[in-house]
């Protein structure tokens, strides 16, 4: 790995598209440190984690799931640079509340 930090990065997403997203982009990418998915359509999916055994060897522990309405905390307490829109069936209006929430805590949407 370079000398360089690298980019801590949260994926929020829909259980499926931001896993699809992270395994194809970020899995084995050592720019990148994914700290955290959130999720909000699926039930009871927050406090678990994206198994190790996918996530690969960047994330032994895996990747903690939280919820949504935690975002602009999550992006605080890991020092967030980067957050990662993966959802597909959102209202433009709802992407704009995630931008600006974003750009609140001052990480890159």
């Amino acid at each position: 790995m370079s000398e360089h930090k690298r980019i801590n990065t949260i994926i929020v997403g829909a259980a499926g598209r931001d896993f699809h997203n992270f395994n194809m982009v970020y899995r084995d990418n050592e720019q990148y440190d994914v700290v955290a998915f959130t999720a909000a359509q699926i039930p009871n999916i927050a406090g678990r984690k994206y198994p190790a055994s996918l996530a690969g060897a960047l994330y032994p522990k895996g990747i903690p799931i939280y919820e949504e309405k935690d975002l602009e905390q999550l992006i605080v307490m890991h020092s967030v640079d980067e957050v990662v829109f993966s959802y597909s069936d959102v209202p433009y209006r709802r992407c704009d509340e995630y931008r600006f929430a974003c750009n609140c805590s001052r990480s890159a949407f």
